[in-house]
């Protein structure tokens, strides 16, 4: 689950305030970060939740982050600048 060490370090969270937060002891987070155990499907909600993401994108099954069309246009948006960025450096 590299994502979770993603999700958490992009926060300038420790990983003992995500276990605060979710109740989860910060022992398994970390192992959870180091692939030494998977969660289960209790706390793949719980840090789901926590971090408002989606399963798919926690584990690593969606690349993007998008739970709703505001998330989709932000992406998009994104992409764009991206693109125009791409485009001035021609």
């Amino acid at each position: 689950m590299l994502r979770l060490k993603e999700l958490r370090e992009d926060h300038d969270l420790r990983q003992s305030d995500v276990s605060k937060a979710t109740g989860i002891d910060q022992k398994t987070i970390s192992n959870y970060e180091t692939g030494k155990t998977r969660p289960d499907s209790e706390a793949l909600i719980l840090l789901a939740d926590y971090f408002n993401v989606s399963i798919d994108y926690l584990v690593g099954r969606k690349s993007l982050n998008c739970n709703n069309s505001a998330d989709v246009k932000n992406e998009l948006k994104k992409c764009i600048a991206h693109l125009n960025n791409i485009k001035e450096l021609l």
